[in-house]
């Protein structure tokens, strides 16, 4: 692979969290600096710590920025959760962002998995 655009993994982790910015935009404008703000920059850490993992030396530093984006991943979903559960987002917004961050999710563990068998 040439470079980090053109893993799977990046590309899905791009996409939601392009679809997580879409889907906050309706949340109330009191929380432009609290969830709105929160649920944007852990979906953003995702594919940047993939995007700068790839551009390390070794797979050690790629390991720990894998690690650091599954961090992010589930952070994402913890707020994603909480948003549904005080109505911010509606149940088929909360479930279609989901299904997205568990198949990044699936994708980020498989890379992870991979990495460490090569050594």
């Amino acid at each position: 692979m040439s470079n980090f655009r053109s893993l799977l993994i990046w590309q899905k982790s791009m996409a939601l969290t392009t679809k997580i910015y879409f889907s906050t935009n309706n949340f109330p404008k009191e929380e432009i600096f609290g969830l709105t703000s929160q649920i944007r920059r852990s979906s953003v850490s995702i594919p940047s710590n993939i995007a700068e993992g790839f551009g390390r030396e070794s797979d050690k530093d790629l390991l720990r920025f894998l690690n650091i984006s599954v961090g992010s991943l589930f952070e994402m979903q913890t707020q994603l959760e909480i948003a549904k559960n005080i109505s911010y987002l509606k149940e088929d917004d909360f479930n279609n962002l989901y299904e997205d961050s568990r198949e990044v999710e699936r994708m980020l563990v498989s890379f992870i998995k991979k990495i460490k068998n090569r050594n």
